[in-house]
């Protein structure tokens, strides 16, 4: 999966999951330009660790929320390397664990803000940038599937509707031979669950995977490399699971 030349922006590099999708295709030659929001030292050590294997990388602060940020990020990636061949949005979070009767509204929007209203502004400013054969990964979440844990309704919802946002965006862009897929991550051991999810249950749901573990961050980066490479050229509208055998769509 050769990407020397290729040009992606990732939305939340700058740890985890998205440290990992970073790593990955700059791994394979491309130039990375990744944004973070609290994550500032993390994310410049991704793009020292970028630099050090020889591909190069931006970091960029940004509130995806904010439209004017989420067109200057774009517009950041062309004034760094040129063109764009693609995004991979990972930026999201669950804010907090709340049952919908007692969840503010701010609380809602917040949640539906930070994790689809920040992805329509992404892709909107990026497709008039891409190009046939170039690509856009969005993150979706089992909970989209089956609902969540417990207090994550808003969340499963907003992820629930990556997904059909992922299916319809497949359907405008297919014809100018672009392609978007959807990433649907089951337990994966990173600081989300560290900060969301107690310790006897994720031991609970390790156990019931076929695997009888959880899932690394870079696991779920290099199927996002597949995705985002030739090698997946008849793929698009997908949503796709990674969660050990816990779930099977």
């Amino acid at each position: 999966m050769d990407m020397k030349g290729k040009v992606f922006i990732v939305a939340g590099g700058g740890r985890d999951i998205g440290r990992s999708c970073a790593l990955a295709l700059a791994k394979r030659g491309a130039s990375v330009l990744l944004t973070y929001h609290a994550s500032a030292d993390a994310a410049h050590e991704v793009v020292a660790e970028i630099e050090r294997s020889g591909a190069k990388a931006v970091a960029l602060k940004a509130d995806l929320t904010q439209e004017s940020e989420a067109n200057g990020v774009v517009a950041a990636a062309i004034n760094a390397f040129g063109h764009i061949n693609g995004l991979v949005h990972v930026s999201g979070g669950l804010i907090e664990r709340i049952a919908i009767d007692a969840m503010p509204l701010q609380h809602w929007r917040k949640v539906m803000d930070v994790n689809l209203t920040s992805l329509f502004m992404m892709v909107r400013a990026t497709i008039p940038h891409l190009n046939a054969g170039d690509s856009i990964v969005t993150f979706a979440s089992q909970a989209g599937r089956d609902g969540g844990g417990s207090g994550a309704v808003a969340y499963a919802t907003s992820k629930g509707a990556i997904m059909s946002f992922t299916r319809g965006l497949a359907k405008e862009l297919g014809a100018k031979n672009i392609r978007v897929n959807s990433v649907c991550p089951g337990m994966i051991s990173t600081g989300f669950h560290d900060q969301f999810t107690q310790s006897d249950v994720r031991s609970k749901v390790a156990a019931a995977t076929a695997l009888k573990r959880e899932g690394t961050a870079d696991e779920v980066g290099q199927l996002v490399a597949f995705l985002m490479s030739r090698e997946a050229s008849f793929m698009t509208g997908n949503c796709i699971d990674i969660n050990g055998g816990l779930l099977f769509s």
